[in-house]
Formats: structure tokens, C-alpha cells, sequence
């Protein structure tokens, strides 16, 4: 169980990272409307460090998008934005 949850944590940093990549926000961008530096905005894209929903909502705000959409599977990504 515990590698289905990091699984989906690294899903869900990759879907954040392609979804910011696709409106070409830098991670520089993403951090200063967070409130957080660039290298630990950086980690939450990596997987690193674990987002509240609190902070995954902040997320989906900045980045213009439903926050289901950065949870569901990859293919469905771009679809959402």
C-alpha cells in the first residue's frame, strides 16, 4: 500500500509540473504566488515534500485548473486545462 501511495504522490508532482509546463509558468512563478522559494516549490514537483489539499488547491488556483484534474491520471491531463 505503501508504494501505491508514493506512486501517486510522484503522479500527482508530475501532473503539476506538466500542467504548469503547459501555460508556461516557470517554477520561479509558482513559488513567489506560494510564498515559498523556488527550490522548495522544486521538491514539491519532485515528489519530495507531501501538499496539504490546502496547498494543492493554492496549486490549482494559480495554475487555472480544477485540482481533480491534477489528481487524475496523467492522460487526462491536458484535457482538464
Amino acid at each position: 500500500m505503501k508504494d501505491k501511495l508514493n506512486l501517486k504522490i510522484k503522479q500527482v508532482a508530475a501532473s503539476i509540473r506538466k500542467i504548469r509546463e503547459h501555460r508556461n509558468y516557470t517554477q520561479e512563478y509558482l513559488a513567489a504566488k506560494l510564498h515559498i522559494s523556488q527550490n522548495a516549490y522544486s521538491k514539491i514537483e519532485l515528489g519530495y515534500t507531501k501538499i496539504t489539499v490546502e496547498r494543492l488547491f493554492q496549486i490549482s488556483e494559480i495554475l487555472e485548473t480544477d485540482p481533480v484534474a491534477i489528481i487524475n491520471d496523467e492522460g487526462e491531463i491536458l484535457k482538464a486545462v
